[in-house]
């Protein structure tokens, strides 16, 4: 098993990549953080709402962004996390996670992480600070 603390700046974390995107997916999450907006979940009102359809919850792809750092629990945690969102993710689409190592201390490492979608477009993109146990 590889390590973080190994790592070396510019080199990329394993990406993951999530199953298509399902309603369950997201009227799971609509329940699990109470965010009930309607065009999270339901067609129409995400028509109504000028949208092609539902799109997925910004706060799920963001969260899922955590599973790129979860084989590493055991070496430290997210210190920090900072996102921005730059594309919708809608029913279906299927999202590759990544991270490039952007500066490596003896007590964390920075990384650039994004979320892709199929057609290779950024819906997320940001910054994460791993922080590394003593």
């Amino acid at each position: 098993m590889s390590t973080l603390r190994t790592l070396c700046q510019g080199e990329l974390l394993q990406e993951v990549t999530l199953e298509a995107v399902s309603r369950l997916d997201l009227i799971k999450y609509a329940g699990a953080s109470k965010d009930f907006n309607p065009i999270h979940t339901i067609d129409e009102e995400a028509v109504n709402a000028g949208l092609p359809g539902i799109i997925a919850h910004g706060m799920w792809t963001m969260g899922n962004l955590a599973k790129l750092f979860t084989p590493f629990h055991e070496e430290g945690f997210i210190q920090d996390y900072s996102i921005r969102f730059s594309g919708m993710v809608f029913l279906n689409d299927v999202i590759t996670l990544q991270a490039i190592v952007e500066e490596v201390t003896d007590t964390y490492l920075d990384f650039r992480v994004m979320a892709v979608n199929q057609h290779g477009k950024e819906v997320i993109k940001g910054n994460v600070r791993f922080a590394i146990y003593e």
